[in-house]
């Protein structure tokens, strides 16, 4: 199966040929594989805002490709616009773009820039608020009276509703108290679920990407320096330490009670594979005995 979305030796160099200039990615070969959830993680200044950036074509490289179902995204002014309608990105903190007067009409927005008709629309808007659990009531508000984590879904929404084949989720959790957090990766899931798109998800919580993602990047210095299953990536704590990253809190907890002669898989990474392990262990102890 082709890529959906790839990048080719891609570079990009801020304030090229000045005194300010800076490298934020270094011949990246990147891809996403169609309907697939893959995760991206990395310190600050790793590259990973940049790489999103560059998915939808919102910048171009310095230096090498983007493709879209393996067409150039830079091909032309139209194959441009054509791709931001499918690969839609969602920027941290979306809510702060909110500015319709009801809720209803910024789901709205992406959609009618697309230039469908009034019945599309309705489907599209009712569809992605339900995707995202809000009510029909709260359509007819204003996103100004929706609490902090409404307003962060009707954000969603609002790109949800385009029916993206590839949707790119830069921190979609950050700030949100544990609720709010696990609602948002529900919503997620539960798109990607519905639709079969491809769903990027950037995130600094190694828990959130642990129990989300299939696959797992790892950014360092404007380059993709890990790549693979989140079991395989988490087993090498002491890589990620050394880039500032760090394993998920439960996969700590096992390496330390490892430590103390408990034996128990070093590739735990979730609570539910901890808990598994952990009464397998029991079974077997009891079996010994």
């Amino acid at each position: 199966m082709s890529p959906i979305l790839q990048t080719k030796t891609l570079t990009h160099t801020y304030s090229l040929g000045t005194p300010f200039e800076q490298a934020a990615l270094r011949g990246v070969d990147f891809h996403v594989e169609p309907g697939e959830l893959l995760g991206i993680i990395g310190h600050t200044g790793s590259g990973k805002s940049t790489l999103m950036q560059h998915l939808n074509g919102l910048i171009k490289p310095t230096e090498g490709q983007v493709y879209f179902d393996g067409t150039d995204i830079h091909e032309s002014k139209e194959t441009t616009r054509s791709v931001r309608a499918q690969v839609g990105l969602v920027f941290q903190y979306p809510e702060y773009q909110l500015f319709e007067e009801t809720v209803y009409r910024d789901i709205a927005f992406g959609p009618k820039n697309m230039g469908l008709g009034g019945a599309e629309v309705d489907i599209r808007v009712r569809e992605a608020a339900a995707l995202v659990g809000l009510t029909t009531e709260q359509l007819d508000k204003s996103p100004f009276a929706l609490s902090g984590g409404q307003k962060r879904r009707a954000a969603i929404a609002g790109v949800m509703a385009m029916r993206p084949r590839v949707l790119i989720l830069d921190e979609p959790t950050a700030g949100l108290d544990p609720r709010g957090r696990d609602e948002i990766i529900g919503n997620i899931k539960a798109f990607h679920r519905e639709t079969g798109a491809a769903v990027v998800l950037v995130s600094h919580s190694m828990e959130e990407i642990a129990r989300t993602v299939s696959r797992v990047v790892v950014m360092s210095g404007g380059q993709i320096v890990m790549n693979g299953t989140g079991r395989s990536i988490f087993a090498q704590g002491a890589e990620l330490h050394a880039m500032g990253l760090a394993v998920p809190e439960v996969t700590q907890i096992v390496m330390r009670l490892r430590t103390l002669g408990i034996d128990l898989p070093c590739d735990i990474f979730t609570v539910e594979q901890a808990a598994q392990a952990i009464l397998t262990r029991a079974g077997g102890d009891t079996d010994a005995s």
